[in-house]
């Protein structure tokens, strides 16, 4: 199903187009562009209320820089969709989020006008910043460079970082903070609260209002006319605003906040401050999911809400005759909080991913114990180990993918100090629709490397029960060594999920099934997929003997020695980075023990992996159903040396 653009958008093919239109068409413009949106993502799904919240400013940057010389940077980049359809990708935007298609998120390959590839928050001041000294390297100093980013990501760190070092600089670079109050979640700290009060300040927005036309008229006097109304708006905002000297201590001229749904005036803004040299911010005010009321109405129900009725606003959810297994994270945030009504010292950390980890249901059981840290996953980790050192049972809940922006934290601040923090990793291995920024491919190897630490994977939900069980007992018996818990996005496999927690031992694998041919080896829940295996393989007369490892880190080498002393044909499967994974360690093992067995590893190759459905993904990198079977029968096929 095709959806049929407004009679402007349809006409336009790139900003160019854009640019062409009288300003008085561009109220209309969003409004097409807008239903756009809406049309396309009931239909197809993806994200949601951000794109719609800045509607109006993505016209307006469009029409008034000239794009794509002039470098617009997305930050995160949930809220692009209106870029995209800008830029070119009307016809095909369909088919965002989609095995083949268009990615979720601006990206460098897909489009001239995706200046930086995002994902990952807080990443567009410095990136913008860095585009911007290097065109006054090359004499390009006509041209605009601007960074897009929303109050929650701006709490992160490199945010700031980023404009500590831009402040210090006289670079062509515009920052626009998007300020809608939220994230994925509403938002949380001092930031927030600083930024309310700039907002609400009747008073300064009066004054900064008449700052604001004097500037205007007094422009043609001359430069000297300007540092006059400069002074003038400096004194004023430090004088009436607590605190008021954030971003201009930092060098920044700041101007707003103004209404960033409001075409007309946002075009008169920008216009004005491309004459302005050096580096600025303006403080825009949106609504995220604006225009279609039930998104305005609950943000965070709204931010991705998959297919839907635009009509009545119904989310459309699959009815089932039977009970279905439950999300992982729902796991995790149930599980928590029966474990924190028992052990008194439990605390649970996120970093600004209270709803998509499922750490909302102990924060409204258990406010005083349960925090988001705001976008900050350095923080998270250095908070976490520094009530690790008071006693506290710490579960650090970070997805896969966010937990590489604080490696140092988990080296330097967790495990050289002996601290014993709990990482739930969520959203570990191939992650299906938001592709490669967010597949969690590579902890496995880089958590296993790092001395102190314990590294895990439940097959299914019970086990994570009982690894978080175990966690917080061995926490209290050790005290001395981190532990990681990954797990996946999505659904489970076991519907009577809520069993007794039994303690695992720690470096304890488990066999499932006995084999005289060869033995599979898992890491996770991909070993569903070999149980799978099992019944059409022994229609073939393959014998399959399968050990779930539990652990990576540390391996159970007990049961290595039996199997290695059995099996002459092995197979790894995780859904991890085959490069210094589980696949890698069970080889390790092999060699230093002189075993020369055949062992093929499955895993996500040494490749960037696309979006799509998860099930696609697997099936690409071969370790779906169908994968380990091609291996199983390949390998029983081949002699008995030994395969890297």
């Amino acid at each position: 199903m095709l959806i049929t653009p407004g009679k402007l958008l349809a006409k336009i093919d790139s900003p160019e187009d854009l640019r062409k239109l009288d300003r008085t068409q561009l109220p209309q413009v969003c409004n097409e562009l807008r239903q756009y949106i809406i049309d396309n993502v009931s239909v197809y799904g993806g994200h949601f209320g951000a794109s719609l919240g800045v509607v109006e400013l993505t016209v307006a940057l469009h029409y008034v820089f000239n794009t794509p010389d002039d470098q617009l940077v997305w930050d995160v980049g949930h809220q692009a969709y209106g870029h995209k359809i800008l830029t070119g990708r009307r016809d095909n935007f369909h088919s965002n989020r989609t095995y083949g298609g268009l990615s979720g998120f601006p990206k460098r390959k897909e489009s001239i006008y995706d200046a930086f590839g995002v994902g990952h928050s807080s990443t567009s001041i410095s990136s913008a910043l860095g585009m911007a000294v290097a065109s006054a390297l090359q004499n390009h100093h006509d041209r605009q460079h601007i960074a897009i980013i929303g109050d929650g990501a701006m709490t992160a760190g490199l945010a700031f970082e980023g404009m500590n070092h831009a402040g210090a600089t006289d670079s062509n670079l515009l920052i626009i903070l998007n300020d809608n109050c939220m994230a994925i979640d509403p938002n949380v700290g001092a930031l927030k609260e600083y930024l309310t009060d700039i907002t609400t300040s009747h008073t300064y927005n009066k004054l900064r209002d008449e700052v604001w036309n004097m500037l205007g008229k007094m422009s043609n006097f001359g430069k000297s006319a300007q540092e006059v109304v400069s002074k003038v708006e400096t004194m004023m905002k430090t004088a009436i605003l607590r605190q008021s000297n954030l971003f201009e201590s930092l060098g920044l001229r700041y101007f707003g906040p103004i209404d960033g749904n409001d075409i007309g005036h946002l075009t008169e803004v920008l216009n004005d401050l491309k004459s302005i040299p050096g580096p600025k911010i303006l403080h825009c005010l949106t609504v995220k999911g604006k225009g279609y009321g039930p998104a305005e109405k609950d943000q965070t129900k709204w931010h991705a809400p998959g297919v839907f009725d635009k009509i009545t606003g119904e989310i459309k959810k699959k009815i089932y005759d039977t009970p279905q297994p439950p999300k992982y994270q729902d796991v995790f945030g149930n599980t928590l909080v029966e474990l924190a009504e028992k052990n008194l010292k439990i605390v649970g950390v996120t970093p600004a991913m209270p709803s998509g980890s499922s750490l909302n249901i102990m924060m409204k059981a258990m406010p005083e114990r349960a925090f988001d840290v705001g976008i900050a996953e350095q923080h998270a980790v250095t908070f976490s180990a520094g009530m690790a050192t008071r006693g506290e049972v710490v579960y650090c809940n970070i997805y896969s993918t966010f937990m590489q922006r604080s490696y140092d934290q988990v080296v330097h601040d967790v495990c050289m100090q002996e601290l014993p923090v709990i990482f739930c990793l969520d959203r570990a291995g191939l992650v299906g629709a938001d592709g490669p920024t967010h597949h969690g491919a590579y902890d496995i190897a880089f958590m296993r490397c790092v001395p102190n630490m314990i590294v895990c994977s439940p097959m299914n939900e019970q086990e994570l029960r009982n690894l978080m069980y175990t966690a917080q007992l061995d926490v209290i018996q050790k005290g001395s060594q981190a532990i990681t818990i990954r797990y996946p996005r999505g659904n489970g496999v076991m519907p009577e999920w809520q069993t007794p927690f039994e303690e695992i031992k720690i470096g304890k694998g488990r066999k499932i099934k006995n084999g005289a041919d060869i033995a599979v080896l898992t890491l996770g829940p991909v070993g569903n997929y070999v149980v799978d295996a099992y019944s059409i393989l022994e229609k073939e007369g393959i014998d399959v003997a399968h050990y779930d490892m539990r652990f990576v880190k540390p391996l159970d080498e007990a049961m290595l020695h039996e199997i290695f002393h059995l099996y002459e044909r092995v197979i790894t499967v995780e859904d991890g980075c085959l490069q210094g994974g589980f696949g890698s360690a069970v080889l390790e093992f092999m060699i230093d023990n002189g075993y020369n067995s055949r062992v093929k590893r499955l895993g996500i190759p040494d490749s960037l992996v696309e979006h799509g459905e998860p099930a696609e993904l697997h099936h690409e990198c071969g370790f779906d159903t169908e994968g380990i079977l091609d291996a199983i029968r390949s390998l029983m096929h081949t002699g008995a040396a030994v395969s890297f």
